[in-house]
């Protein structure tokens, strides 16, 4: 899929931002519309059967996105989880993950488990940079999903699948969506989940010695292939405070990628890609 360049991207989500500053709370975070946009896509209510989808139950079939061109990315494949980090923003492009039933649970707990440096990549954050900083240390793929492994769950903790998010964003509406992920895990078999930061050219707030910069929002994918494929996508501002409801936010995975300039889920079949990508209704997933 061709996507814009990163630079018209953040001219795109600034104007939405500036646009919407005049209005009351609510409407600083409701999601991109897709009308806001025209895709020139051919419109059908078909449904895709999954054996349309020649890696049918693979498991290797290749979820992992494609960062924006020119963006900084090392990536770094753990146990549960693989990253694109970010040397630049200190944190990670994105974190997907493939998320079954078996690793919803299991006996492994986070008590104890503490925030460690990366030491993978050069001069890496600790978790001083976030002390007395006003921002909790954001799980991108969160620790309950990785109760399945002890180095699952220890990996989880590195600071490059960790981001600046407020607390009530990481212990509210996130948290909501990650739970969330894990109900349909359960539901379906398996889901593939892609979550990262999101940022806008210009000058950025940072924190700690190692300038970590401060997300103006998060995104959030998911791709089901059980039965019918479907996929549903957020964009959530990092200022959300608690009380929202999930459906406020959701957007289709095409948004998304026009936000972010990541290519999601990339070698999915183009009939595959086209429909999941360009429909998200929570109440249908």
């Amino acid at each position: 899929m061709k996507l814009p360049k990163l630079l018209v991207l953040s001219i795109l989500f600034l104007s939405f931002c500036a646009c919407n500053a005049g209005k009351d709370r609510r409407s600083l975070t409701k999601p991109i519309l897709q009308s806001e946009y025209t895709d020139n896509k051919e419109e059908t209510d078909a449904p895709i059967a999954y054996n349309d989808y020649e890696q049918q139950h693979s498991d290797d079939f290749n979820y992992l996105p494609k960062d924006a061109q020119g963006t900084p990315a090392i990536i770094l494949k753990r146990e549960g989880y693989t990253a694109s980090y970010n040397p630049t923003t200190k944190q990670p492009n994105w974190v997907a993950w493939k998320l079954s039933r078996e690793h919803t649970t299991g006996p492994v707990k986070r008590n104890g488990v503490k925030f460690q440096p990366d030491n993978e990549v050069d001069n890496p954050v600790d978790t001083y940079d976030y002390m007395q900083s006003g921002f909790d240390r954001g799980h991108m793929c969160p620790a309950a999903d990785n109760k399945w492994s002890e180095t699952a769950m220890e990996q989880c903790f590195l600071m490059t699948n960790i981001c600046p998010q407020l607390h009530t964003l990481n212990s509210g509406l996130w948290n909501s969506l990650e739970n969330q992920c894990r109900n349909w895990a359960r539901e379906y078999g398996k889901i593939y989940i892609v979550s990262g930061p999101i940022f806008t050219r210009g000058q950025h707030r940072t924190i700690g010695k190692h300038k970590v910069i401060v997300p103006i929002a998060f995104f959030k994918v998911v791709l089901c292939m059980e039965d019918t494929p479907r996929a549903i996508g957020w964009v959530v501002k990092n200022t959300v405070e608690k009380g929202h409801k999930k459906t406020e936010f959701v957007n289709t995975i095409d948004q998304v990628e026009r936000i972010t300039g990541i290519d999601f889920f990339p070698e999915l079949p183009d009939n595959i890609e086209n429909k999941v990508e360009g429909e998200a209704n929570f109440s249908q997933f």
